[in-house]
């Protein structure tokens, strides 16, 4: 991501321009659109060399590199409690933070149509650059292309991050252990049906908003509130929600689970949203939640470290991990019976993340 002097040419017009293909053709446009746009709003030293990649320095004795990419296409590009920008670096944050890394650095690509508004390419920039600054990252390198009009859906971005995980910790699908306790830090479904309901015009009569937040700061709480290896599992259930996510561990791990439906925390706006509509909240997608699988002994003191934490305020604990050679996940519901909480089929909210 080079950033050349733009003097040669005038200002782009951030305000009422659009995106032309020159854009992404790798000549002055581009150079241009970088350092106007890009190279300002993720103004930092490594960024400002101007290279083909970051040279970072070197970690700590003890503490290894993680790395997660993350694609992100969600329509619509704004909505209630974020936008395409904060989700995309929440999101790959997220996916270090629950390795139990600490995020470091950030990379960026974007996909950007012909003939997108360049004010909301600006607008979508700020967002990222507000919330890589707020969870203390820096955006290091990137790379814009552009594809003709019609070939693209305005703006598609693709970030990539690096964190360190000290030393003692390693969480995993594969560590949940029968006995463990299941917690969740929050309400389930929100960010799901926030994007429905921007999406379809949907009126409640209370807003549901984006969970979308950056998870990092809430999994150092966890950590020094117990000892490194009573947290077996860190998760973020993002596409096909709670139950894919649970499901999907007992798989690596090859155990079951029983979760309490009555425990599971659902706000009352997506509870109606989802009554009146037929969907699962347990399917719905979230930004800014995780689950925890933790040893027994430590359930009290870590969801205790959670409720006092801004973003796990309603964290509850919603059930155990069992044996069953099945590996089946259940629900024991609010009338005393139990059902199978399947992996989602299909997809009732395309592009969500």
């Amino acid at each position: 991501m080079s950033t050349p002097d733009p003097a040669y040419r005038r200002p782009i017009d951030l305000k009422h321009g659009r995106v032309d293909l020159a854009f992404g053709a790798g000549g002055q446009a581009m150079a241009q659109l970088i350092a106007e746009l890009f190279a300002r709003a993720f103004a930092n030293d490594y960024l400002a060399r101007g290279d083909d990649a970051a040279v970072l320095p070197a970690l700590t004795a003890g503490e290894r590199l993680v790395l997660a990419t993350d694609a992100h296409v969600v329509s619509p590009l704004f909505f209630p409690g974020g936008d395409i920008g904060s989700l995309s670096v929440h999101g790959t944050i997220n996916d270090l933070a629950v390795m139990g890394a600490r995020p470091l650095y950030l990379a960026a690509s974007f996909i950007l149509e012909e003939g997108f508004a360049l004010a909301e390419l600006a607008r979508i920039v700020d967002s990222m650059a507000t919330a890589a600054r707020a969870a203390g990252v820096a955006v290091v390198t990137g790379d814009t292309k552009v594809v003709e009009r019609g070939k693209g859906d305005g703006i598609f971005i693709t970030t990539t991050g690096v964190g360190a995980l000290p030393a003692g910790r390693d969480p995993g699908g594969a560590r949940a252990q029968p006995g463990d306790a299941i917690l969740v830090s929050g309400t389930l479904g929100d960010h799901g049906m926030a994007i429905m309901a921007q999406r379809e015009a949907l009126a409640f009569e209370s807003e549901i908003r984006s969970d979308s937040a950056a998870l990092h700061d809430l999994v150092e709480t966890l950590y020094a509130a117990t000892d490194a290896s009573a947290i077996h599992v860190l998760r973020d259930p993002t596409r096909g929600g709670l139950a894919s996510t649970l499901n999907e561990i007992a798989a690596q791990s090859g155990v079951g689970m029983l979760v309490d439906e009555a425990s599971i925390p659902v706000s009352p706006a997506v509870q109606s949203a989802c009554e009146l509509l037929g969907l699962d909240p347990l399917n719905l997608a979230n930004e800014g939640k995780l689950v925890l699988i933790c040893a027994p002994h430590a359930t009290a003191s870590l969801l205790a470290a959670m409720r006092a934490h801004p973003l796990g305020g309603e964290a509850a604990c919603i059930g155990e991990v069992c044996i069953d050679p099945q590996g089946f996940v259940q629900l024991r519901t609010c009338l005393g019976g139990r059902r199978m909480l399947d992996w989602l089929a299909g997809e009732p909210l395309p592009r969500i993340c």
